[in-house]
This record gives C-alpha cells, sequence and structure tokens, in this order.
C-alpha cells in the first residue's frame, strides 16, 4: 500500500473511530469495577457527593474510588460539579447500571471484558499453535454466567419462555420428568423446581463447581424434586426418559454438540418436546452485520467459547454457530419439527422449540 492509494479521510476517520473503541474498552473495564465494588449501587441512592462520602458508603478505599470518579467522569458516565467537587450519578444513567435495574443492568455484562482479557495470553498462544483454553483457566466464569442468567433466563422463564411451547405450563403444573443439560449454577432448574413441584427435575453440568453451587441453592429452597450431577453431556447414554429437556446457552460451546444434540433427541420421550435457547444471530457473517451485539459475541466466541470446546478436541462450534446451522444439527440429530422462536425483550437469544414427531 502506498499513501497515494490511500483515502486520507477514510483513514482519519477510521483512526478516530480506533481511539473511541480505546476509550469505550477503557470504560467498559471501570464499569464492570464499579458494578463488582458496588458503586453505582451506592451512587444510585445519594444525592451529589464527595468522594469521600462516596467512598465512606461504598466502604473503599478514597483514593482508588476518586480516580474511578475521574474515568466515570470523562466518560460521559458520571456528573461532577467542580465548584462544589461533588460527583452525581443521573437515574437515566443509574436504569442502566445497577442491580435494581435488572434485567437491563448493562454492566453486569461488562464483567465480561476483564474475564476475557484475563486469559488473553493463552489466547494469542492458541493463534499461533491451535488448541484452546479450557474452562479451569477462567476465573469467576460461573459467577458471572450465573448473574448473567440470572438478568436474562430466570426473571422471563415461567412467564415467557416456558409458555412458547403450548400446553407445557399445564403439564409441569402437573407433573413430569424434566431434564436441563449444561445447567451451569442450576438457577434455571432450582426455579422451575419451586415453581412446579410435582414434577421432578435433572440438572447435569461438567463443571464441578458449577454443580455445586446448584445443589447449594436447591438445599437452601429445600427442594427434593431436584437434583444435580457432573457428567459430560455428549455420553448421556439416556432412552425415553424425559417429557421435557431444557438447554438455556449451552449448546455452541459443547466439545461434541451434535452428540449432545443426538444423546438429548434419544433421552426423549416419543411425544417428548426439547427447548433449547442460544445465541442469536446468523450462520453468516454478512448477515450480521446488523447485529446490536455482534462484535461481543463473535469476541465472547474467540475467546471462550469456542476455545474451551478445542481445549477438548472439541468441534469449536462457536457462539455464532447461527440460525441456519442450529436447526440443519437439529434435524440431523433426529428432530422432525423444529419452530424458531424470539421474545420481543431479548435480542440476544433464539428459542428453538423440537420435536421428534
Amino acid at each position: 500500500m502506498t499513501t497515494r492509494n490511500l483515502d486520507a479521510a477514510a483513514a482519519e476517520a477510521f483512526a478516530e473511530r480506533m481511539v473511541g473503541v480505546l476509550n469505550d474498552g477503557a470504560i467498559a473495564l471501570m464499569t464492570s469495577i464499579g458494578h463488582r465494588t458496588g458503586l453505582f449501587d451506592a451512587m444510585a441512592d445519594m444525592p451529589p457527593a464527595t468522594s469521600e462520602g462516596i467512598a465512606g458508603a461504598s466502604g473503599l478505599d478514597e483514593r482508588y474510588v476518586r480516580e474511578w470518579l475521574g474515568a466515570m467522569v470523562v466518560g460521559g458516565v458520571v456528573e461532577h460539579d467542580p465548584e462544589s467537587d461533588t460527583y452525581r450519578l443521573p437515574p437515566e444513567h443509574a436504569a442502566s447500571l445497577t442491580r435494581d435495574a435488572a434485567p437491563d443492568n448493562v454492566a453486569a455484562f461488562m464483567q465480561y471484558i476483564p474475564l476475557l482479557g484475563s486469559v488473553e495470553d493463552r489466547i494469542v498462544g492458541c493463534f499461533r499453535e491451535g488448541g484452546g483454553v479450557p474452562y479451569a483457566d477462567f476465573p469467576r466464569f460461573q459467577e458471572v454466567m450465573a448473574e448473567d442468567s440470572g438478568q436474562t433466563v430466570l426473571p422471563a422463564l415461567i412467564d415467557h419462555i416456558l409458555p412458547l411451547v403450548p400446553g407445557l405450563t399445564a403439564r409441569l403444573e402437573r407433573g413430569i420428568e424434566v431434564l436441563d443439560v449444561g445447567c451451569g449454577s442450576g438457577r434455571a432448574l432450582n426455579l422451575m423446581a419451586r415453581a412446579f413441584p410435582n414434577s421432578f427435575f435433572t440438572g447435569y453440568d461438567l463443571s464441578e463447581e458449577g454443580i455445586a453451587r446448584a445443589r447449594e441453592e436447591a438445599e437452601r429452597d429445600g427442594s427434593s424434586n431436584v437434583r444435580f450431577e457432573v457428567r459430560d453431556a455428549s455420553k448421556l447414554g439416556e432412552t425415553a426418559r424425559y417429557d421435557l429437556i431444557t438447554t438455556f446457552d449451552a449448546i455452541h460451546d459443547q466439545a461434541k454438540p451434535a452428540a449432545v444434540l443426538e444423546g438429548i433427541a434419544n433421552a426423549l420421550e416419543p411425544e417428548g418436546v426439547y427447548l433449547m435457547q442460544d445465541i442469536a444471530g446468523s450462520s453468516h457473517v454478512h448477515n450480521n452485520l446488523d447485529h446490536p451485539l455482534g462484535p461481543f459475541l463473535y469476541t465472547v466466541s474467540t475467546m471462550h467459547c469456542m476455545t474451551v470446546s478445542l481445549a477438548q478436541d472439541g468441534d469449536g462450534l462457536g457462539t455464532m454457530w447461527g440460525e441456519e446451522k442450529a436447526q440443519e444439527m437439529l434435524r440431523e440429530a433426529g428432530f422432525a419439527n423444529i419452530e424458531v422462536k424470539h421474545l420481543p425483550h431479548d435480542v440476544q437469544n433464539s428459542y428453538y422449540v423440537s420435536t421428534k414427531n
């Protein structure tokens, strides 16, 4: 390339965009800190206050709080009055940044940025040598995923997600056998167990940490109609047992997703239903140009979902496997009827309702 072929205006515009990306990336990191430390939650209930007052209300070190506030002010998140040297979190901003704002709390999702950044060196090595980064190398992953599902799946599960399957709620109330594959920390399954005491629920996940959290919650709830087991989802080995099988954001990062889907089909009763929530998007990158979360989801795929699969010598399907590939794999697994549904409030996920007959 020579400067004679360079569109100077386009080059300058792109450079400005990259500077914006740099600043926004920094704000994402600081937003994660504001969430984890509870600073946003404390400031939402406070009148304009000094850094000392905010630190005191949050139980944090004032010097760090003051520097964090500087980033939030120049980033347009927090307002600052230089005459009184006070800071204020506008209620319009708090509506996207506090725990009370869930499921609209975007700050919770900012935790993925430092979480993924913590394995950057390993990912760079994978670019050069292949292979993958295992689940064990992702600190706090189960904790962040549990908070994620707590904002996306749990609030909508009973009133919006389960009713996507006609008549399912009534069947759960009467009593059926349910399996959740890749249950993680078990929050969705424990919620269903509480809501439908006549049904029995089983959760499988490869993560010992996740299963331990799930069992602890079930014990706190006093639920006797749910059990959790550490198990490889690609080796279910069950036949015609369950009336309903669910997966929530779990298939795309499996080592052997085709084997998991085939095992799910085999484990269903002949008239059973498989309800799969997975990432909304197309299998073709050009169809995702206008996806509101496209850059984030491809990044999550590169630095987590794809790599954890490859670390197990898996297929590396990736987060953005897309609806076209998902339907193809469901048909190959033995599902004859597949409906793809969407919820108005959820731009991130597609919901697949599949039966064998």
